[in-house]
């Protein structure tokens, strides 16, 4: 898969700054569209359908975060050939923070706007750790298995009755390769390399999110040297369609400011 795969929205004057927006996991970008369209009047916005969301094919094989920064580098890099800031909402903040935070892709970044990220490793409940547990015991027959068997064992294992009642709701939503891309993308957590971070960040919470706790959002404004840290009261975790002008006036100046 190339970028070229890549369904994006693109709007704004041609040679304005550029704004790279990613959606969050299960969505697309007409969920970051209301963001764009207010900012495309001074800057080149360009709203991403993530693999295998919106209009975007899946990948090829699963994808973890590293094959979606790697992707969206090169679009960066060949398509609007210089830095960009990145506008990211929940699962796309987490890509963005490890496109900042790796060294060899972090020339592309200019800025970070990010609203609820994910990435941060959550605290989790007894009821977590016993799913998980179960999951792993369920497995570890299967994975002895010889090559040839141990896939198709492992495929009908994840469609067992017992294995979706151990899932999250998102998991039994999805199936094959996109399954498979979910687990890798919900599973690599950033602690310990956040501190890389070198660029400006201005980062989004709302105080009714369930998603993202307030503890990872401190963890990541701690992590960052360059950081602030706006609450939306009473938003949830969609906080730019809960909170649209606080989270467009406060980007707008960030912005206009860094």
């Amino acid at each position: 898969m190339t970028y070229q795969d890549l369904n994006v929205q693109v709007h704004g004057p041609l040679h304005a700054p550029p704004l790279l927006f990613l959606h969050g996991w299960g969505s697309n970008a007409q969920n970051m569209a209301s963001l764009a369209d207010t900012l495309s009047d001074a800057y080149r916005t360009h709203a991403v359908d993530l693999p295998g969301h919106g209009a975007s094919p899946p990948p090829p094989a699963p994808w973890g975060v590293p094959s979606h920064a790697t992707l969206l580098q090169a679009y960066v890099r060949d398509e609007i050939q210089e830095t960009v800031t990145i506008i990211g909402h929940s699962n796309g903040g987490r890509i963005g923070l490890y496109m900042a935070a790796t060294p060899e892709i972090a020339d592309v970044i200019d800025r970070l706007v990010l609203i609820s990220p994910s990435g941060v490793r959550p605290e989790r409940s007894l009821g977590y750790h016993i799913r998980s547990g179960m999951a792993n015991l369920l497995k570890t027959p299967f994975e002895a298995l010889p090559s040839p068997l141990r896939e198709p064992a492992l495929d009908w294992l994840r469609h067992s009755l017992v294995w979706r009642l151990l899932g999250s709701s998102d998991y039994n939503t999805l199936s094959g390769v996109m399954r498979e891309t979910f687990v890798k993308t919900v599973n690599h957590h950033l602690n310990g390399t956040l501190e890389r971070i070198q660029v400006p960040t201005l980062l989004f919470w709302g105080t009714e999110d369930e998603a993202i706790s307030r503890r990872q959002m401190q963890m990541i404004e701690n992590a960052v040297d360059d950081c602030g840290l706006v609450e939306l009261e009473g938003a949830g975790h969609y906080g730019h369609l809960d909170d649209f002008e606080t989270v467009a006036s406060a980007t707008r100046h960030f912005l206009e400011n860094t």
